[in-house]
């Protein structure tokens, strides 16, 4: 049986109102995590001029931490179920906290880079605890709510990171947006004291899947470096042809593990259902096909429109305001009629806002770009919280870390995935389009626009997948709050 925490003190900060104390305290280590993912994008230029990294190195400080982040999410998420959601949580804000501080320290682009992924080691023991937790003390009627807030706030996270970014490398220094971290993480570790109840799994004994991290793990990295490395050193390089061989052992290695494994760190059975199968596939795609945006379109604005660091990150606002106001709402929305329309919708609008980003050229107005962002907006609005009320409304109570960290694994997969799959077609383009005569302006809006074209298409597959996987879940609303909330059975 879970134990679920939050129950009543008395009081402002007992009882109903706790949980949304709770919420809050969980909620402010959740943007911190997230914020993280996008807030360096603006701060890259001057990363690579304060440290002379190349364009590889700079797609790793953004990669490498989406990559660990996602490789070591089921982990943290069995660990939040075994040990307690709060102890896990409270630990990982440590290791996020002390990471950032040697990030903001690093030197040299290894160390930078070796930093980011201890941030991702933290980063994923924090971000499956915070969404079980939210599902071990909500009730079935107010976890839609719940869910939409926490939605809400790590969309606004990676929407706000490339203001906040720009704000800091161009009026303080690159370094600070990782020093900022530090108080507040320290500001959450307490507030994680004072508002989160401890909660754990008591259902059954369990422990780490080793050989379940070690093969995800191996298989994730080597899949992405291929990516990423491919112009480099050649497609048809032995490094290159070796690096997608063993990602494809790896990975194949893992899912005849979990299929074995009496305790496995990924119980495959989940994917019996549904809704829980196509939640986690659009989440997939959505990451796959708008985290390269946002890496990209920074870039564009500084390289090509020669945008200042905040003016780029200021330019994401109408997107970031339009996310921060209606993804509560869609919460709301949510626990009425269910995701399934409400995801396929979203990804159809973040589909028309590549599209309209693929037709900017070197010398567009802010005018030809704010109809994309607003499509983004609302599209992330209509896409992130349904997914995810989805996803933990078809998982049972008791596994809810192991459902909210194969969730967040897959958004954090495709978020590096992308960044590598649309830098291998930004640069296959790029370098076909020189080679043609073109100016590097030109080159690089060749493509840029092909690989948003390509992530366009893979936002339409999302939607599909929503629209024929995800089933309507009122009629469960009335199950006993031992049941998952907006169960979405086939």
């Amino acid at each position: 049986m879970d134990t679920a925490g939050a129950m009543g003190h008395g009081g402002v900060f007992g009882g109903e109102h706790r949980r949304w104390w709770t919420l809050g305290a969980v909620s402010l280590g959740l943007f911190m995590i997230m914020l993280d993912n996008t807030v360096v994008n603006v701060a890259l230029p001057s990363m690579q001029q304060s440290l002379g990294l190349s364009l590889s190195e700079l797609e790793w400080v953004v990669a490498g931490y989406a990559l660990t982040f996602a490789a070591l999410m089921l982990t943290g998420g069995k660990l939040a179920d075994l040990l307690g959601r709060r102890r896990v949580y409270v630990a990982g804000l440590v290791v996020f906290t002390a990471a950032s501080l040697a990030c903001g320290l690093a030197g040299s682009a290894e160390v930078l880079i070796g930093a980011r992924v201890v941030q991702g080691i933290g980063a994923a023991m924090m971000n499956p605890a915070t969404l079980s937790i939210i599902t071990a003390t909500f009730p079935p009627r107010q976890r839609g709510t719940a869910i939409g807030i926490w939605a809400g706030v790590s969309a606004l996270a990676l929407a706000i990171g490339p203001l906040v970014g720009g704000l800091l490398s161009e009026h303080v220094d690159w370094s600070w947006i990782f020093f900022v971290n530090v108080p507040v993480g320290i500001v959450a570790i307490a507030a994680a004291y004072a508002f989160v109840d401890e909660s754990r799994d008591t259902s059954h004994d369990q422990r780490p899947d080793v050989p379940g991290l070690v093969t995800s793990g191996v298989g994730l990295f080597a899949l992405t470096y291929a990516l990423i490395e491919a112009n480099s050193h050649g497609w048809g390089s032995t490094r290159i042809l070796g690096a997608f061989a063993l990602a494809a052992v790896s990975l194949a290695a893992f899912v005849v593990l979990e299929l074995r494994q009496r305790r496995p760190m990924l119980d495959l059975t989940l994917f019996r259902n549904a809704t829980f199968s196509g939640a986690n596939v659009s989440m997939l795609l959505v990451a796959l096909a708008m985290f390269g945006v946002f890496f990209y379109v920074s870039l564009y604005l500084q390289q090509i429109l020669g945008y200042s660091p905040v003016e780029a990150g200021a330019s994401f606002l109408p997107a970031t305001i339009l996310i921060a106001v209606l993804a509560p709402q869609v919460g709301r929305v949510v626990d009425r009629v269910g995701s399934r329309w409400l995801t396929g919708s979203g990804m159809l609008l973040l589909s028309l806002s590549l599209v309209l980003f693929a037709r900017l050229g070197t010398s567009s107005t802010y005018w030809e770009i704010l109809p994309g962002l607003v499509a983004m907006g609302v599209g992330m609005a209509l896409t992130m919280t349904p997914t995810t009320a989805a996803a933990m409304g078809s998982v049972p109570r008791d596994q809810a870390g192991v459902g909210s960290a194969v969730l967040n694994s897959m958004r954090q997969v495709g978020g590096s995935l992308g960044i590598a799959v649309t830098g291998a077609i930004v640069a296959h383009v790029s370098s076909s389009s020189l080679a043609a005569g073109h100016t590097r302006p030109e080159a690089f809006m060749d493509g840029f626009q092909r690989g948003l074209e390509v992530a366009a298409v893979i936002a339409v597959a999302g939607s599909v997948v929503a629209v024929v996987t995800m089933r309507g879940h009122r009629q469960q609303l009335q199950t006993s709050t031992e049941e998952p909330a907006f169960q979405e059975a086939a």
